[in-house]
């Protein structure tokens, strides 16, 4: 008796692992690669959760971010030039440095971030919150003509 539940706890352990595994596996591999060669020129991270993480310096020109979730992340001199970032959640994310020079950032939740002497030359930036951010020497304002 006690062998049948060692045997029944252990099968069961194994699948609620595999669980949550699944969930994340449409994406595992380019954020496998993103996150291991700091590069991913190009790639479908559409709908990723990269929530908090250390992107510093990555290579990310041309990627599909569209619907990512970058929540917190530290993007400090990644290069996202011409990425779709459409729909991206961007919240508290410190984006210093960045190449952002004809990236899609249309609908873009960028509240609470940090943009400090980022460069937007070319991007798209429709309909952009930027309710609490802090934004430093990058061409970026909140309505109005001047």
């Amino acid at each position: 008796m006690k062998r049948i539940f060692l045997t029944a706890a252990a099968i069961l352990s194994t699948l609620s692992l595999a669980a949550p595994l699944s969930v994340k596996a449409e994406n595992s591999a380019p954020v496998r690669r993103l996150l291991e060669t700091r590069e991913c020129f190009g790639c479908n991270l559409a709908g990723a959760n990269l929530k908090g993480a250390h992107l510093i310096g990555v290579d990310l020109r041309n990627a599909n971010l569209k619907g990512a979730n970058l929540e917190g992340a530290n993007l400090e001199g990644a290069d996202l030039t011409g990425a779709n970032l459409k729909s991206a959640n961007l919240t508290k994310a410190f984006v210093s440095d960045t190449m952002l020079n004809n990236a899609n950032l249309t609908n873009v939740d960028l509240s609470n971030s940090r943009l400090y002497n980022s460069d937007v030359d070319g991007a798209v930036m429709a309909n952009i919150d930027l309710s609490g951010a802090d934004v430093f020497n990058t061409a970026i304002s909140i309505g109005g003509e001047y």
